[in-house]
């Protein structure tokens, strides 16, 4: 079989799945769903790469397709489904489509640069990434749920919101800001963070 099968790429090929369940739950109109799937994906990447770097004696061509396979996979979760769920949350006309198509275009960039400058970064280096050039793509998944979770305190339009927020992180995505990689102790609180606005969309609280 073609690939590379070991336990660096697991829990990447998890995120996936949840994500493409999420899409089909988003065009069934089931939103809250959907946004637990998007914000179970960030979950996952937040911690794959940890899972990866456990892993001392991979070869030079496992640690490229990581890297590969975790962009695409990206696309994916970070990417189409966030696409599709703010589409049938109401960005459906040209201008919404335009940022929605921009959006896409912006993720994939800013994932082929990731991988280009990391796979360099890589051979001069095996510690974790301390920056990030541009807005993480895998932010949308705690953007859009905290966004969804706070749409019956906004006093204005939801769908004008979600224009001007997707508009907004495409653009943070090709930025060329420089962004500090999160620590353990704030991955810990931002996943409590994450646990508790699904619990809170699910009324568990």
């Amino acid at each position: 079989m073609l690939g590379f099968y070991d336990y660096t790429v697991v829990l990447t090929y998890i995120s996936l799945m949840i994500s493409v369940f999420g899409i089909t739950q988003s065009v069934q109109g089931n939103f809250r769903i959907a946004i637990l799937c998007l914000a179970l994906s960030g979950l996952c990447d937040m911690f794959d790469g940890k899972i990866a770097r456990t892993k001392k004696n991979r070869t030079e061509d496992q640690k490229k397709f990581g890297i590969q396979i975790d962009s695409l996979c990206d696309v994916v979760c970070f990417g189409v489904l966030p696409i599709v769920i703010c589409h049938c949350l109401g960005m459906k006309k040209p201008l919404g489509v335009l940022i929605l198509a921009l959006y896409g275009v912006a993720s994939v960039i800013r994932l082929a640069y990731f991988n280009v400058t990391e796979e360099k970064r890589q051979k001069e280096t095996e510690q974790a990434r301390e920056y990030y050039q541009g807005l993480p793509i895998t932010s949308m998944a705690i953007i859009l749920p905290f966004l969804y979770l706070m749409r019956v305190h906004i006093h204005i339009e939801f769908v004008y919101v979600l224009h001007f927020t997707v508009a907004i992180v495409g653009v943070l995505f090709i930025s060329n800001i420089r962004v500090k990689k999160p620590k353990n102790p704030v991955v810990v609180l931002m996943v409590i963070g994450i646990g508790l606005a699904i619990a809170k969309m699910f009324h568990w609280i």
